[in-house]
């Protein structure tokens, strides 16, 4: 059985990462079209031939012109909207004395501003009487659930991402839109930011996956396969009683 037959879906930073794992397992469970919306519109465009269900499309996500605009063509092109999935971000390592003011709003901008605009563009494009409801999946963290001592600006950014998602359900859910929004709590995954936090420490990207492994009760760090099957779990009708929701895939990191 195909979860996701004939659903339209978008996925901000869809050109690599967990983005990319996602809009894979989107495609592979019968999406009529996956947009791949990344700021690096050049990667999206090399993996889109990969699948013809894939389609390329340059977006910033902190630009609100840009998101009109992709939400728009995408309507027009494939008539409607059915998932967006809010999965572009950025961290950046650096204590509340030592990260900058201009790191802090970098952060900001793209996790937090980012994530407000997706959704509020969704709910546009999905809710009644042009849209036919549809569901909206914010990318958070455990580190929008527990704090680092190292990661000011990330924490504040995810733990907004976590009750901006609330909001919107619940706003949602009270307009009777037909639309639901839940978010997304990975722990530490085995992708390009993992290798970018190294890079903004005193660590080696291989003896920084070591650390945190060595950190998780399951003894292991996630591959974002497997926060792909769980964006496709909410995407799918499976979860039409789901919104509002915090889901946490860590390896019981949070447990403890």
């Amino acid at each position: 059985m195909q979860r996701l037959a004939g659903k339209v879906a978008l996925v901000t930073g869809g050109a690599r990462g967990i983005g990319l794992a996602i809009a894979r397992r989107f495609a592979r469970e019968g999406a009529a079209a996956v947009i791949l919306a990344d700021i690096d519109g050049a990667e999206a465009e090399r993996v889109a031939p990969e699948n013809p269900a894939f389609h390329p499309c340059p977006l910033d996500v902190t630009r609100d012109e840009d998101w009109t605009r992709a939400v728009d063509h995408t309507v027009a092109r494939h008539g409607g909207l059915d998932v967006l999935v809010n999965n572009a971000g950025i961290a950046v390592v650096g204590t509340i004395e030592s990260v900058t003011l201009e790191e802090w709003h970098r952060v900001q901008a793209i996790n937090v501003d980012g994530t407000f605009l997706g959704c509020r563009h969704a709910v546009r494009a999905m809710k009644p009487p042009a849209g036919r409801g549809g569901t909206i999946i914010n990318l958070s963290s455990v580190s929008g659930i527990v704090g680092g001592h190292n990661l000011a600006a990330y924490n504040t950014s995810k733990g907004a991402v976590r009750l901006l998602t609330k909001s919107v359900a619940l706003h949602c859910a009270r307009q009777k839109y037909g639309v639901r929004c839940n978010s997304i709590h990975p722990g530490f995954t085995e992708t390009d930011m993992l290798r970018d936090l190294a890079a903004g420490s005193r660590y080696t990207p291989e003896a920084l996956s070591e650390r945190l492994r060595a950190s998780v009760p399951l003894g292991r760090n996630a591959a974002a396969e497997e926060i792909a099957g769980l964006a496709t779990y909410l995407a799918s009708d499976e979860a039409g009683f789901v919104t509002g929701a915090e889901m946490v895939i860590d390896g019981g990191v949070t447990a403890q």
